[in-house]
């Protein structure tokens, strides 16, 4: 790139101002965009919302459903989130970074 060409360009988008954040959270409620009905009922959704809790590892453990429950991949068995990686080996490797002719 030209240094002249590099001072002559301008950017396309200008910010005016310093950013500002919200003080707190914003109120909750529906889309703007959403259809009339949802917005009624969202007073409603939000009620079923607050009102609904996990239920916790210790009581239920998941044992109505047979299979375990778990908040964190780590309380699960460890074969489950660390997979066995195959180490490849140097001809295997060469192989593939030469796209099949070293196999000659």
């Amino acid at each position: 790139m030209h240094p002249s060409f590099r001072v002559a360009h301008k950017p396309l988008i200008s910010f005016i101002g310093k950013r500002q954040w919200p003080p707190g959270p914003q109120p909750q409620g529906p889309h703007p965009a959403a259809p009339t009905q949802l917005k009624a009922a969202f007073s409603e959704f939000l009620e079923k919302y607050k009102n609904f809790s996990l239920p916790s590892t210790s009581s239920s453990n998941g044992k109505s459903s047979g299979k375990p429950i778990f908040t964190e991949f780590w309380e699960a068995p460890e074969h489950l989130w660390r997979p066995k990686v195959r180490h490849l080996e140097d001809s295997e490797i060469d192989a593939v970074l030469s796209g099949g002719a070293s196999l000659r």
